[in-house]
């Protein structure tokens, strides 16, 4: 009796972690949908793929959450078959296999063609760019190269992710053409850092080259940076960002720390003096510019006065936007060899001591745009309000526009052009310059 053969799977594929996985499992769908197979993001499914996270702690337990959730919904008949791939399984495959054994099959990062022949499915290597966006269909992430060779002493992306390989620019014209065919306007391109992008296949840093190149695709109106790294920085591209419309004054930049101790432990190849010149020449070169940065807390031997010169730094670049993390002790990096003293309590006080400064930054920041007009991308609607934001905020980390949906109507994807009337610390509240036309 093979009767449960003849059910036809519905694969649904879970993703976690950040917009690298995301376009990842958006690749494997696209591929899975070419093969003819039913195929669902975070839905309902007999068949389940788990594309996981291991960065640090809170996004492995995360992980393994889900892993086991999925592995106990197999043992109860729920659901028939699970899947785990991503950066988890390339880093634990071993650990896993043992702890969680009611898996169907665990894969890695570069293993795509065997899960697709797992789910009976073939890889096709003529779907460039071919992928099912689970964004909204305004906005797609394009990922510009995989993997790192940073030496970066906290980071383990490099162990699950590979070196540094860059996408050949063709491709990636391709990909976004066929992006705004399917009604994408805007693109966010990814990378573990984008500043690398070229070396390997051009010998030269070709970030300002890829961008020019991009602009030229019809019906793509934003083009946005996120991930990258100070050290070797490709100033042509400030020029791209200048001179470029479609190109958004927005840069995600994550400098980490400022105390030259510290980040000459953290490998960062950089100094106090050479990071706030780099910032200021953003800002004198690209005037007007959203510059974007995260910074790690906590990190071993970070004393109170390492810390006061990180906060009062921040105080006086009054960084658009910014984020914090305590930092996570990952075993195999270059700082898993060094005590990780600075007490779990101490690091929470500090970041949110950090996000504190920054709000208050942000509100001052968000006070001046009053009475200010700016072209805004709505999202989505949620609740009473149509939600947008500007070329100065990337989605689900920046800020966001709010716009009364009782009064105004406005169409989800569309452009418009906004008055803001009032200010929060991370929210601008806004109405539509030209209602009616």
């Amino acid at each position: 009796m093979r009767t449960k053969s003849l059910k036809k799977n519905k694969i649904n594929v879970v993703t976690l972690g950040c917009s690298k996985n995301l376009y990842d499992s958006e690749v494997l769908m696209g591929q899975l949908k070419a093969n003819g197979k039913e195929v669902a993001h975070e839905q309902q499914g007999n068949v389940v793929v788990i594309n996981t996270c291991g960065f640090i702690d809170n996004a492995k337990e995360e992980s393994v959450n889900t892993i086991l959730d999925f592995a106990q919904q197999k043992k109860e008949g729920k659901v028939d078959k699970v899947f785990v791939t991503g950066c988890l399984s390339e880093r634990y495959k071993p650990d896993l296999q043992k702890e969680i054994p009611n898996i169907d099959q665990y894969f890695g990062t570069t293993e795509l063609p065997s899960l697709l022949k797992a789910l009976g499915a073939d890889y096709k290597h003529e779907l460039i760019g071919e992928r099912l966006t689970t964004t909204p269909k305004n906005y797609a992430y394009l990922k510009i190269a995989e993997g790192c060779d940073r030496p970066c002493s906290f980071c383990a992306i490099p162990l699950m992710r590979g070196g540094h390989k860059s996408k050949p620019i063709n491709e990636l014209v391709i990909e976004a053409e066929k992006l705004a065919a399917n009604g994408v306007k805007e693109l966010i391109l990814i990378a573990q850092d984008l500043t690398y992008y070229g070396l390997d296949l051009y010998k030269k840093r070709n970030l300002a080259e890829l961008l020019q190149n991009l602009v030229k695709v019809e019906g793509i109106e934003w083009i946005r940076l996120h991930y990258a790294f100070p050290t070797g920085f490709p100033e042509d591209v400030l020029e791209v960002i200048r001179e470029e419309p479609k190109v958004c004054n927005y840069i995600d930049i994550p400098l980490q720390h400022i105390n030259d101790e510290l980040l000459k432990s953290m490998r960062r190849g950089t100094n106090h003096k050479k990071t706030t010149d780099l910032l200021k020449k953003f800002r004198t070169r690209v005037p007007g510019m959203a510059i974007r940065t995260t910074l790690i807390v906590g990190y071993p031997g970070e004393t109170e006065e390492q810390y006061q010169e990180l906060k009062e730094w921040v105080k006086e670049m009054r960084f658009e936007r910014l984020g914090c993390f305590t930092y996570s002790h990952e075993e195999n990096t270059h700082a898993y060899n060094l005590e990780d003293n600075v007490p779990e309590e101490v690091k929470m006080q500090r970041a949110n001591e950090i996000m504190e400064i920054q709000s208050q930054i942000s509100w001052e920041l968000n006070q001046e745009k009053i009475g200010k007009t700016f072209k805004c991308v709505i999202d989505r609607k949620e609740g009473n309000h149509f939600v947008g934001r500007t070329e100065f905020d990337s989605p689900d980390v920046d800020n966001e526009v709010l716009i009364d949906a009782t009064k105004f109507y406005l169409k989800t994807g569309d452009f418009a052009l906004v008055k803001v009337i009032d200010a929060a610390d991370f929210d601008l509240f806004a109405e539509p310059v030209n209602p009616d036309q």
